[in-house]
């Protein structure tokens, strides 16, 4: 009988994490780099003030065609993608019939595609549920292939830009949530300016026997180091954008999450997406809870789990991830509270280990994003 972790996938570039000292743990169904030699502190502070890669191959690319797919993608989730222009990626989500979020996603019209096709990713352990109820969904006249057969790398941080225009020089033109299919490497990639640390930065889908090329070639940069899911989690935390699975699920609405503008004016006003019953309600008088951000002003960081408590003591609600913020030297969490206990300043208790710690609810982002927009 095979073990559990005999079961794990590898990426196209497990063998290069492991010859690099990486730990690697479990995620997602595959077996992934959580920290490299230098820790999660000091990659975490890299990606900050450098350049970070990491491996996200884990993710699930999928290409969809067909005749009217971009009205039909609308039936799954609640944003304009008729109206998303060639050479863009949107944030959107896949919601249910009661608005809740089955997951979130990134999906692009790559300059240099065919007009009628997206590209998109979705999160890794929600894959193999997500594109066959997709397909259940927009029906048989969308074709969903699933790029198995490629990577994805994320190159994060200020110098990021600078690293990767080194093999592919189009990439400076782009601005924040552009995609392209270029060439670069000596391969075919397909490029957006987005990721999820809040640093500028790309992802970069590129075919997995390739891979191992780029990704080597990246780090001959000294501006480049290998970062792990350690300090990807603690920089999307710093970010204020939520994960799935644990600020997000089922039973959690767009509104609730701080997500509305995954909603456009024009699905709004049709009322034409899944779960509009509620989420325009809580639109129009409000959620019962929203998400916060928490910064824990004593003792230790609050962790996923962990009771939110008002003045009084009575616990409101709870925190959905949480953990130490290396850039603030501080911890920070993202939570659920009622919307009468979410104003920036309230001061509120997390309760760790059984004991009481004051916490302030504070803006989000933590940490200030660095996205590079169009003017």
């Amino acid at each position: 009988m095979s073990s559990p972790a005999a079961e794990l996938r590898a990426t196209p570039l497990s063998h290069l994490h492991v010859a690099a000292g990486a730990r690697m743990v479990p995620f997602a169904g595959y077996t992934m780099p959580v920290q490299y030699a230098d820790g999660v502190l000091k990659e975490h502070l890299w990606t900050r003030e450098n350049a970070g890669l990491f491996d996200v191959s884990h993710m699930g690319q999928a290409r969809l065609g067909g005749a009217d797919v971009l009205a039909a993608f609308e039936r799954a989730t609640p944003s304009d993608f008729r109206g998303l222009k060639p050479g863009r990626q949107r944030y959107s989500l896949l919601l249910d019939e009661t608005g809740g979020v089955v997951d979130d996603l990134m999906a692009a019209r790559p300059k240099g595609w065919p007009d009628e096709a997206l590209f998109v990713v979705v999160n890794g352990a929600c894959k193999e549920t997500d594109y066959p109820w997709l397909a259940e969904r927009l029906g048989p006249a969308v074709a969903i292939e699933r790029l198995e057969d490629r990577a994805l790398l994320a190159l994060q941080g200020p110098k990021a830009v600078e690293a990767l225009a080194a093999h592919v020089p189009a990439v400076r033109d782009m601005a924040f949530m552009d995609a392209r299919a270029l060439d670069g490497f000596g391969t075919d990639l397909i490029v957006s300016r987005s990721g999820y640390t809040g640093e500028d930065g790309f992802e970069i889908s590129v075919p997995a026997e390739a891979a191992p090329g780029v990704w080597s070639t990246l780090l001959a940069d000294a501006r480049v180091r290998p970062i792990g899911l350690g300090a990807r989690d603690s920089l999307r935390l710093e970010a204020g954008l939520p994960l799935y699975g644990h600020d997000l699920d089922e039973t959690v609405s767009p509104v609730e999450a701080g997500l509305a503008f995954a909603i456009s004016k024009r699905r709004r006003a049709a009322g034409d997406f899944p779960g509009a019953a509620r989420i325009l309600a809580e639109l129009a008088r409000g959620p019962a809870r929203v998400r916060v951000g928490l910064k824990v002003l004593e003792g230790a960081p609050a962790r996923e789990g962990a009771g939110v408590a008002d003045a009084s003591g009575a616990v409101i609600g709870a925190v959905t991830s949480g953990g130490f913020s290396p850039t603030l030297r501080a911890g920070v969490a993202l939570g659920f509270v009622p919307p009468t206990h979410a104003t920036p300043g309230t001061r509120l208790n997390v309760i760790v280990r059984g004991k009481p710690q004051a916490a302030e609810v504070s803006d989000l982002p933590f940490v200030p994003h660095a996205y590079i927009r169009n003017p």
